[in-house]
């Protein structure tokens, strides 16, 4: 199992717009074809305008397999041009759980 981490930095303020699009549009198509949502959050303290969204993947393979048929639906590409005029920056992480970890979830 592993955990992906992304994380968007929006344009100064646009935070609000990018989570109210998010849940309007793209939430259900991520969950449908992702599947495991870790969290989903917004940065209060500190740098500020950052939405960071975890998702559970069982390996590397799952990962480039969903993001995969995530790209491919029309819906999703639809979202993403509309999404993608409010970010500033995005990064990606894949973390590895540590060897005495074990979720209390699994994977769909």
């Amino acid at each position: 199992m592993l955990v992906e981490q992304r994380t968007y930095t929006t344009l100064p303020g646009k935070w609000r717009d990018y989570l109210s699009l998010y849940e309007q549009e793209g939430l259900q198509i991520q969950l449908r074809i992702l599947g495991r949502m870790v969290g989903y959050y917004y940065t209060d303290i500190g740098e500020l305008n950052q939405i960071v969204h975890m998702w559970a993947y069982e390996d590397l393979a799952d990962r480039t397999h969903r993001r995969g048929e995530l790209g491919k639906d029309a819906n999703w590409r639809a979202y993403v041009a509309k999404m993608l005029p409010l970010l500033q920056s995005q990064t990606s992480k894949i973390m590895v759980p540590a060897p005495f970890f074990e979720p209390t979830w699994k994977q769909p």
